[in-house]
């Protein structure tokens, strides 16, 4: 099992630059391009727990996606899961997974110092 896993959508420029990171700083990391293999429940709810923040904040909220499903006005946790679940372009990306603790990774500089922590 790789140490690293990365939440990754090929086509967004700070997902690549993150996987940029990792390669110059010698990580194998397991690559999940999540927009093809969507995350369940669980791991969404497991990747929340390790990030130590709510549903929302998680969520593309700029994305014209979230506005038409008004998610805005949602309120419960659970409805914004399972909104991710469904609709995996609404989460926030890069994800870098190390151990038992994850950061969204943006800023691009955040990752450098969490890969050596």
């Amino acid at each position: 099992m790789k140490e690293i896993t990365i939440w990754h959508n090929p086509k967004c420029s700070k997902s690549r630059e993150a996987m940029d990171i990792l390669t110059q700083n010698g990580c194998d990391a397991e690559v999940v391009c999540y927009l093809e293999e969507a995350p369940n429940k669980q791991s969404i709810q497991k990747v929340l727990k390790m990030l130590g923040v709510a549903p929302r904040e998680l969520m593309r909220t700029k994305e014209e996606l979230y506005k038409e499903l008004h998610l805005k006005e949602e309120h419960e946790d659970e409805a914004l899961i399972d909104a991710m679940v469904q609709h995996p372009k609404l989460i926030e990306r890069p994800i870098i997974i190390k151990g038992d603790k994850a950061i969204i990774g943006r800023p691009s500089e955040r990752i450098e110092a969490f890969l050596k922590s």
